[in-house]
């Protein structure tokens, strides 16, 4: 078999704040002279201890990208990295709380300048990147609603989804149906974290109250055997984080994790890093653990590409040519 990190990948949840290697947040905060010393550990990595404070050091760490300039530079250094582990598609969460606070304006600003940096991306390492604007859960639904209307603003070639992070213990789904139901109203694809600490329902109120065709992680519903069977028969994707998963403590350890579980269910599952230096882990190591826990070969790799394409936010056209590049592997 191909050598995983040879292996064509495409990637559909992914932060791009969160893949920010931890020396370039570092080198930007020592320019601004912005003190970020007790988000690292010794060895310079981020350190936090459980999900809330790993909430708080990423936004600790976003104080420091306050420029459009700021995020052109950070999507080249994440599409790089991206592209040294053999992804050639990626969907990128994209918060206007971090980009612009909110302001439609200044969105579009901080917008072009990532869009730019794809573009470049694109030319010189052969990855293709489609964003997704993503509302924060724990800062509130008024928030989410003027990032429905960013998104709104936006929607084209580029921004192709929406979704929500954060917190799943804050407020409830039908809390943020506005700011879904106008994303939808201009064709975006819709997508929610739900199951990996809210639990199964919390998966069922996603898919009911926001109707959409992706969850965020998701791995919680193997608790229930009828959502399971639910979202195989309806088809719904999971976008699965397995490192992320065990290095925030949701399981104890990869041969735990219910990925392999729910493919097994019939549930489409996909494969993703989350917020790559966070969980010490790349796209290589997400395959590399998958086949040495689970025995994923050939077959199954290839079945994990076809399905995040199928699932991806993008365009036909786009589509058809990430389609090409699996088949010419």
């Amino acid at each position: 078999m191909t050598a995983l990190r040879d292996l064509p990948k495409l990637e559909l949840h992914l932060h791009l704040e969160g893949a920010a290697p931890p020396a370039f947040i570092r080198d930007l905060a020592k320019r601004k002279h912005i003190d970020l010393s007790r988000i690292f550990d010794a060895q310079g990595a981020y350190a936090y201890d459980g999900f809330v404070d790993f909430l708080r050091v990423y936004e600790a760490a976003c104080t420091v990208l306050t420029s459009p300039q700021d995020f052109h530079d950070l999507t080249l250094a994440v599409l790089e990295q991206s592209a040294d582990q053999g992804v050639i598609y990626t969907e990128a969460f994209l918060s206007p709380d971090f980009c612009g606070g909110g302001d439609v304006v200044a969105w579009r600003d901080y917008l072009a300048a990532i869009e730019a940096a794809a573009t470049q991306a694109e030319a010189q390492l052969g990855i293709t990147m489609r964003g997704c604007v993503t509302c924060i859960r724990h800062f509130g639904s008024d928030k989410a609603r003027y990032a429905a209307r960013c998104a709104q603003e936006t929607a084209g070639r580029f921004i192709t989804g929406f979704g929500i992070a954060g917190d799943e213990n804050m407020l409830h789904p039908r809390d943020f149906a506005y700011a879904f139901d106008a994303a939808r109203e201009v064709g975006l694809g819709l997508t929610a974290h739900a199951g990996e600490w809210g639990g199964p329902d919390s998966v069922r109120a996603a898919l009911q109250d926001l109707r959409v065709s992706r969850i965020g992680h998701g791995v919680r519903a193997i608790e229930d055997p009828v959502l399971v069977d639910t979202l195989a028969e309806q088809g719904v994707v999971l976008e699965v984080c397995p490192g992320s998963n065990v290095a925030l403590g949701l399981y104890p350890s990869l041969d735990l994790h219910p990925v392999d579980r729910l493919r097994r269910a019939g549930v489409a599952v996909t494969v993703s890093t989350d917020d790559p230096p966070f969980f010490h882990t790349t796209m290589t190591r997400e395959y590399q653990g998958l086949a040495d826990h689970f025995g994923w070969d050939a077959p199954e790799f290839d079945s994990l590409a076809q399905t995040a394409l199928q699932a991806a936010f993008c365009d036909p056209e786009t589509r058809a040519a990430i389609a090409r590049k699996l088949e010419a592997r």
